[in-house]
């Protein structure tokens, strides 16, 4: 039987804002931050504003208490737990990074439910100061992707997932997302996988406008409650169909006996 693995983006999907804007926000940083935007690519203006913070006397631990105040719907918590307890295997790829998410998840004791993070690394160093830096290298060579950003191609994450599991068998991928660089790894879909985009965001309208580019099956949602039951839903959908083709595989099999 196939196993599902569930591959989340974490910001306005897992949580229904932006953990970099609410830091910035929360931290009182959002006029710098406005007056560097043009200036610098969105990874490197986020280390930017965590040096400010550093300057500021500002710690890990001041960001660490400004992320566990982000609220994650319940139905999203509910609906992670749920899927974990089934047996699918949960992972994020993201354009955040790994301080803000993984203090985020443990907030919500969710950190345990998933395999794997993908997303920008970060460091804390020996005085406290956060630093955040690009998944792919931006030094090294181009990863060629003209639809994601320098610092992260999750279509080519994706890629790098299948190969890693396909020793095990057959997967089922649902991939649950909202923006521009969620389309990538949505065209790295086949038939028989799911995408979950969230309504009236840019990779449903990505989507719509690309519809024979699509070969996975499509499934909207508009909030965190909506997420929670239709992933829910689409788990049960797919194990039931797997269990029965299961069923019927065996009982062709004693016919020939």
């Amino acid at each position: 039987m196939a196993g599902i693995v569930v591959v989340f983006d974490f910001d306005r999907t897992l949580i229904d804002g932006d953990s970099d804007s609410w830091v910035v926000a929360e931290m009182g940083l959002t006029q710098l931050f406005n007056e560097l935007r043009s200036t610098l690519p969105w990874n490197k203006l986020m280390d930017r504003m965590m040096k400010e913070l550093h300057l500021q006397g500002k710690s890990s631990v001041d960001i660490k208490e400004c992320l566990k105040r982000i609220p994650m719907h319940p139905g999203v918590i509910a609906a992670i737990k749920s899927a974990h307890a089934s047996g699918c295997d949960l992972r994020i790829i993201s354009d955040a990074n790994q301080f803000f998410i993984e203090t985020i998840l443990e907030c919500h004791g969710l950190l345990g439910c998933f395999s794997h993070i993908v997303t920008n690394p970060s460091f804390v160093d020996g005085d406290g100061r956060l630093g955040i830096f690009p998944y792919h290298d931006v030094g090294s060579p181009s990863h060629g992707c003209n639809l994601c950003p320098p610092n992260l191609c999750k279509g080519v994450v994706i890629d790098q997932i299948r190969a890693s599991v396909s020793a095990n068998g057959r997967k089922i991928y649902i991939y649950l997302g909202d923006g521009r660089n969620d389309f990538c790894p949505t065209l790295r879909l086949v038939e028989g996988d799911h995408v979950m985009p969230r309504k009236d965001y840019a990779l449903s309208k990505r989507i719509y406008s690309n519809r024979m580019l699509i070969m996975a099956d499509i499934h909207e949602w508009s909030d965190g409650e909506e997420l929670g039951k239709i992933l829910l839903h689409l788990i049960h959908r797919i194990s039931t169909e797997e269990i029965n083709c299961s069923d019927l595989s065996q009982l062709n099999s004693s016919d020939h006996i």
